[in-house]
Formats: C-alpha cells, structure tokens, sequence
C-alpha cells in the first residue's frame, strides 16, 4: 500500500493506493499517529483503494473517533468494492462518504 499525504495548514488528506489490510493497517496507523493532533480536518482519498479488510476498517474508526472532537473526517473516492465493505459491515452509516 501506498500512502500520500498532503497537509495545507490543519486540512489533512490521507490518498491511499493498493489494499489496506492486516499487513498494511499497522503502516497507517502509525502515520494518522504522527500527523492526526495537528489536524483539525481530514480526508481520506480512495480513489486508488482496491480493498480493505477488518484491520483497515479498524484503523478508519480509530480516526473517525479522534476527529470527532475536531472539525471531522470524510471519505471520497470510494470505488465499488469498498463501498460494499462499508454497507455490509454498516461503516456507510458511520462514516461520512462523497
């Protein structure tokens, strides 16, 4: 997997390419843990995301939950077969998606 991150002042967007799945959700992780506190929005860009598992739904509601207290987090981008991992496991209710 391949992360891409931009940050324009508190704005963050997080691009993420390939499968986020048990080997991979540990790299971000470690990433939203570097960069998350200084963020007040963020974004997530699955335009280039082929899949995810339990492990990177983990991940994504660990950030949900941090930026909560903030300005919030959204998802774009999100291809057919994750949107179906969001509605069978009701993240599409959790999360905001465009």
């Amino acid at each position: 997997m391949t992360i891409n991150k931009k940050q324009n002042g508190s704005a963050l967007e997080i691009a993420l390419e390939g499968r986020l799945d048990t080997v991979t959700a540990p790299e971000l992780e470690a990433e939203l843990g570097k960069c998350i506190a200084d963020a007040d929005s963020l974004v997530f860009d699955f335009a280039k995301l082929s899949y995810i598992s339990s492990a990177g739904l983990r991940v994504l509601l660990s950030a949900q939950k941090a930026m909560g207290k903030k300005s919030g987090m959204k998802v774009i981008h999100v291809n057919e077969v994750v949107q179906e991992v969001f509605d069978v496991t009701g993240f599409s209710d959790i999360l905001t998606i465009e």
